[in-house]
């Protein structure tokens, strides 16, 4: 579903604030594979994200999703291809636009508009029994701007967003960083469910190495812009955080140096 060869990115070529983002980065994901990704300040985790995206372009190599070669591909148009969802709750959804519009923005996405009613009843009827799912109490309040939900409703409806269309590939870029330990909990519940549901191929990144472990069927670890380390199945399952530490050591040549990650 994903395909990536010899990915390379240098931000500020030639200046003294050159920095190399991507170094020949191979990462090839199969359909319905769920990977967690996790690596300190630097390691390139977001910077994929965005290449992968159409943020902007890499200095060489190819991406490919479901077997399309979208590396030079303007980035509005591979959105597509692609859901996402952000660590800042602010953003991917419109904060004064009701929840139903909001919704309603999602699911028109690629398709050719029209001079019709914005939110039709059917429609408004089918997004209730979609953020029942939630167990949130979203599903009285179509009406509410989403600008005045809390930041875990607020993912949560993004969440929703991000998958209405069943993507090709959902990208999570540590979407519940900004969340207090018992809501990021919630959220991560939910995205595991609505993965598992759709069977969508799915790349999370995050901080959190036990999130890292416990969630998805694949965990990648990155260093210095490539993958370092990159393990699934039942050895990912019996994986401890000691254990990636470890493996990180080995394959890096490093101690493992993220505050973050390991206050985590």
């Amino acid at each position: 579903m994903l395909k990536i060869t010899n990915l390379k990115k240098t931000f500020n070529a030639g200046t003294i604030n050159e920095k190399t983002a991507l170094e020949g980065l191979n990462l090839h994901l199969k359909d319905g594979d769920f990977v967690t990704v996790i690596g300190g300040n630097g390691a390139g985790k977001s910077t994929l994200q965005n290449a992968i995206a159409g943020v902007w372009k890499p200095d060489c190599g190819t991406i490919e999703i479901d077997g399309v070669d979208v590396t030079n591909m303007p980035e509005h148009k591979r959105a597509q291809f692609l859901g996402r969802v952000f660590q800042d709750p602010m953003k991917g959804t419109a904060p004064d636009m009701e929840i139903a519009e909001n919704l309603a923005i999602a699911a028109r996405r690629g398709t050719k508009r029209k001079l019709i009613w914005g939110v039709r009843k059917a429609e408004r009827e089918e997004y209730k029994k979609l953020l029942a799912t939630l167990d949130l109490g979203l599903e009285d309040r179509l009406s509410t701007k989403v600008g005045l939900l809390s930041g875990g409703q607020r993912q949560a409806v993004t969440l929703l967003m991000a998958t209405l269309r069943r993507p090709k590939l959902l990208m999570l870029d540590e979407h519940t960083a900004a969340l207090d330990p018992k809501t990021a909990a919630k959220v991560l519940e939910l995205t595991d469910r609505i993965v598992t549901e759709n069977k969508l191929t799915t790349l999370m990144i995050t901080h959190n190495m036990n999130d890292a472990i416990a969630h998805g069927n694949r965990l990648i670890m990155m260093y210095d812009g490539h993958v370092v380390v990159d393990v699934e199945g039942e050895e990912k399952k019996k994986l401890t955080v000691q254990d990636l530490l470890n493996m990180f050591a080995q394959a890096s040549g490093k101690e493992f140096a993220n505050d973050r990650a390991m206050l985590s």
